[in-house]
């Protein structure tokens, strides 16, 4: 009896010891800005926010009604120049890197990034004004593009491969875990949406393994409204963008 009681206990000391670790390193769990570092000299246009520069490049620099486009993890969102610049020849397109990304200074975190949104689009804003802003969220970056669409006027938006709530994504690839306790960056974008009333576009990927269908479906049912969907279903979460369906879907949604 001792015996069993003395195993359970060193059992128990070990899980709370790995969710400990699991909630001190989340960050690097969640953010993979090393796979995106570019040279600021690069770049054409930047952002000081005071404890960090914000840096990024633009598609289409002479045409007006701009788009906001904010990238996936990983993402190296200056390589969407050119692809952005065919399927949107009448647009501006500004592809900022999130903080700590690309050739952005700082670190990454919920608060920080949602913060950047706004002021992005403020800056972009008075570069432009009167004209119509539109976004484009993939990924984490929905995330960013939810939040930043219920707090300031957007045309248009786009939303990439999104989830529910990043709280429900990790739940499903950590159920062993109380994911929900431990999580500080909750990109809960189902709420974010009930903010945003304006046309919505939502690009899914049919084999798409790192943002779960039932996630997807869970933000489509969690608007309250109807929004255009474009599966394709051939597609995974990173190859999406390959897709032929997928410039096709850009073009025409915002043209």
């Amino acid at each position: 009896m001792k015996a069993a009681l003395w195993l359970l206990a060193v059992a128990a000391a070990l899980y709370l010891a790995l969710c400990l670790l699991m909630f001190s390193q989340q960050r690097r769990l969640i953010y993979y800005p090393q796979f995106t570092r570019a040279d600021p000299a690069g770049t054409d246009f930047a952002l000081d926010r005071g404890d960090a520069v914000l840096r990024g490049w633009i598609a289409n620099p002479g045409a007006s009604d701009p788009v906001l486009y904010f990238g996936g993890n990983a993402e190296r969102v200056e390589d969407n120049r050119e692809a952005f610049a065919a399927w949107l020849p009448a647009r501006i397109v500004y592809l900022p890197a999130h903080r700590g990304y690309g050739a952005s200074d700082g670190e990454p975190g919920q608060a920080a990034l949602f913060a950047d949104a706004l002021a992005l689009y403020d800056f972009v804003r008075a570069r432009h004004p009167g004209q119509r802003i539109s976004v484009i969220g993939r990924s984490l970056g929905s995330g960013v593009a939810a939040h930043l669409a219920a707090q300031r006027p957007v045309d248009r938006l786009v939303l990439i491969t999104p989830f529910d709530s990043l709280g429900a994504v990790a739940a499903g690839h950590y159920p062993w875990l109380p994911v929900r306790l431990l999580l500080r960056d909750r990109y809960d974008s189902a709420a974010q949406l009930r903010g945003y009333r304006g046309p919505l576009l939502v690009l899914r990927a049919g084999r798409d393994e790192v943002v779960p269908p039932a996630r997807t479906d869970a933000l489509l049912a969690g608007l309250g409204r109807d929004a255009e969907v474009v599966a394709i279903d051939r597609a995974d979460h990173n190859d999406v963008h390959t897709a032929s369906e997928y410039g096709q879907a850009l073009a025409r949604f915002l043209r």
